[in-house]
């Protein structure tokens, strides 16, 4: 079947309260979130633009204390967009997907220097600024501004996926949800009816042990009516990449560390780190170790007991962890500096490199 077709035979099948009967239950049972308008409030762009970039692949009981910090720290785009590159990074530090935080220093510099601090108030106008793509650009047209659109999270795919029992699997299956979800927009409170889909599939049509009887949608949910409501959404097999490995070079001189800051470009673009090897499937130690930065007075390298481990999107990782202790007045070598041991916390660090500093220096 067409998509076209497929999308007018379900339309066919959508009573016609849906969008009532969701916002009904939204005003009962709406969550109080830090970025969220209080009902009747009109919703601050720049709140709902950090969140939503902050949200990406990323939870809401992650992301609370790090919108919290931000938003105490740059209270509006303005702030954020003169503030430095590398406070953004350290400030994000722990959140992950670290170009995003790239992105949305580039979108506030962006927002300050093109549209005078206000963000345009389309899809079209909004999906012109960095980091910014089609689902982020349509939650902020109907949450700040009410745009008549509907942004598809997860949240919202789970929930379509139930309510038509769709049997395509995702990705595949994303245009089809997309335009089932516009379905439930009413004729106004567009902003409220996304928060409303995005609330349900948060507390209500979670992916494990849906609270069904709560729905204020189960009188016609497909899946509901067949008892199989945690197979949706269907999903094609999800592909593992091949483990890397590499080394991590632990270097200390008295109370300082050596660091360094990755490319800007690329994966976990400008952040800091300890020295280190290439990442490469099938890596060997000795290959690994070879790698190592060169410092006047080492001549071994002691392993520790053990390697880092950590998951990134597209790759497993297995880092062996090695220390070295250099005399007080070695100089760092091209390209990377000494930091003070106290002061690690200030620096913008990814996750894996918290590991592995915990690692090598037992703390």
């Amino acid at each position: 079947m067409k998509l076209s077709a497929a999308i007018k035979a379900k339309r066919q099948e959508v009573p016609a309260d849906r969008p009532a009967l969701l916002l009904a239950w939204y005003d009962r049972h709406r969550r109080r979130l830090p970025w969220r308008a209080a009902a009747g409030e009109r919703a601050d762009p720049y709140r709902v633009w950090l969140s939503e970039i902050m949200l990406q692949q990323t939870t809401v009981k992650a992301v609370g204390p790090y919108f919290e910090k931000f938003v105490a720290r740059w209270p509006d785009v303005t702030a954020l967009g003169r503030a430095s590159l590398d406070d953004v990074l350290r400030m994000w530090a722990g959140l992950g997907y670290y170009s995003r935080a790239r992105n949305l220093h580039a979108c506030a510099v962006a927002v300050e220097r093109d549209h005078g601090g206000i963000f345009p108030d389309t899809e079209e106008g909004l999906r012109a600024l960095p980091g910014i793509g089609p689902y982020t650009a349509a939650a902020i047209a109907a949450i700040a501004f009410d745009r008549r659109t509907m942004p598809v999270d997860g949240n919202i795919e789970r929930v379509v996926s139930r309510l038509y029992a769709l049997e395509e699997p995702l990705p595949q299956a994303k245009p089809l949800i997309q335009q089932l979800a516009a379905t439930l927009l009413g004729p106004s409170r567009a902003g409220d009816s996304a928060q409303a889909l995005m609330d349900l599939g948060a507390t209500i049509c979670t992916p494990k042990k849906p609270a069904c009887a709560l729905c204020p949608l189960n009188d016609d949910c497909a899946a509901r009516t067949r008892g199989d409501q945690e197979t949706f959404p269907r999903k094609a097999p999800k592909k593992s990449g091949t483990l890397r490995r590499g080394a991590a070079f632990i270097v200390t001189r008295g109370d300082e560390l050596l660091v360094r800051s990755r490319p800007e470009k690329g994966l976990l673009g400008g952040m800091t780190e300890v020295p280190g090897s290439d990442w490469l499937a099938g890596q060997e130690d000795r290959q690994a170790l070879a790698q190592a930065p060169k410092l006047k007075g080492v001549t071994r390298w002691h392993r520790k007991a053990g390697v880092v481990t950590h998951v990134f999107t597209h790759f497993p990782l297995e880092l062996a962890v090695y220390t070295a202790t250099v005399p007080a007045r070695t100089r760092a070598p091209t390209g990377m500096r000494w930091v003070p041991v106290a002061t690690l916390a200030d620096e913008a660090f990814p996750n894996v490199m918290r590991k592995v500093i915990v690692h090598g220096l037992d703390l």
